[in-house]
């Protein structure tokens, strides 16, 4: 495995940028991980985008005049520069444009949530990508939080159910889950697996209840808590097991995906796929499709293919039961 991976940023209006800089380029850190260090990075922002664009400034100076981090004036700058590049732009329109440039230089790339600001794009990012034979990947921290994967791995069987809660509130122009609900979206899927075949959604000003339908009747379901902030701590998994409940005891940080970041810069190995990828963002959109159809069930293959995604990157679809076995009459003697 390479060391001292040089590590590229595209995108600073984002705690992210900040958080993961200090765990990758502070060696004193107690959440160091060594093996990589952020070089270089493109500011970016989005000024039609508050949230954005008041944070651009502040986030650049810390990473420029504390960590010792290169300030350039374009992505293609970037990825001369570096071994591997980490998108992390809060707002998700730029992220095709972004991750298009990217991929043009052959570099293997991170990608924060939201993937895009859409399902379309999402699939558009991830057929450039396979295309040319560029390894990325998109996920939430709270994958690999200790006491999700506690949960998730509370028995080595499926789960019969599952009950997750978390702040979900809104960035304009995305999808409503996209930019928070993603959170607890995938922890559901870390507990459910692949296999949601569909979704219905029930809503209010505050609220909405989003109920996935998994292969063999299994079902997962979300409380979108819209009410809450970003900084909310309010996150909860619940598994209903084959022979008990399991419920989430502890939440986490960025130390553990960044972890499995590195580890994917070195090995070029992402630990989330494409299909595995795209289900969760096809089940948001689904959500968001149920909704304007007052709570109707929606297809999650309907979206994917709606948004141009191959079969192969399509949810499993349900195992075709044996035909029934025809008795013939007993013969008389």
């Amino acid at each position: 495995m390479a060391e001292n991976l040089r590590i590229g940023i595209v995108g600073l209006d984002s705690s992210h940028s900040e958080q993961f800089t200090l765990r990758l380029n502070d060696p004193a850190n107690p959440n160091h991980i060594p093996g990589a260090r952020v070089v270089v990075a493109f500011p970016g922002g989005s000024p039609d985008l508050p949230e954005s664009a008041t944070r651009v400034e502040a986030f650049t100076a810390t990473l420029r005049d504390k960590y010792g981090v290169k300030i350039l004036g374009s992505i293609t700058e970037v990825c001369a520069q570096v071994d591997a590049v980490m998108i992390l732009s809060m707002d998700g329109r730029p992220h095709l444009e972004q991750a298009r440039q990217v991929i043009l230089s052959g570099k293997p790339f991170f990608l924060d949530k939201p993937v895009a600001a859409s399902l379309k794009q999402a699939v558009e990012i991830c057929k450039l990508a396979d295309a040319a034979k560029v390894p990325f990947f998109s996920a939430s921290a709270t994958r690999w939080w200790p006491g999700i994967v506690e949960v998730a791995a509370s028995e080595p069987v499926q789960a019969r159910a599952a009950l997750v809660y978390g702040p979900a509130p809104v960035l304009a122009h995305h999808p409503d889950l996209f930019f928070y609900g993603i959170h607890s979206t995938e922890a559901l899927f870390t507990v459910m697996g692949v296999g949601c075949q569909n979704v219905e959604r029930l809503s209010s000003k505050d609220t909405s209840v989003i109920t996935g339908t998994w292969i063999g009747g299994r079902q997962g379901t979300l409380h979108a808590l819209h009410y809450l902030p970003m900084d909310s701590t309010s996150y909860k998994l619940i598994r209903f097991g084959q022979t008990g409940i399991a419920e989430q005891k502890t939440l986490g940080d960025y130390t553990p995906m960044l972890r499995e970041i590195v580890k994917f810069f070195q090995t070029k190995q992402p630990p989330v796929s494409i299909p595995q990828m795209l289900e969760i963002y096809a089940f948001m959109e689904a959500a968001q499709e149920s909704q304007k159809k007052n709570g109707t069930n929606v297809q999650l293959r309907d979206v994917l293919q709606k948004a141009g995604a191959p079969e192969a990157w399509m949810p499993p679809l349900p195992p075709v039961p044996a035909p029934a076995v025809k008795q013939l009459p007993a013969t008389k003697k």
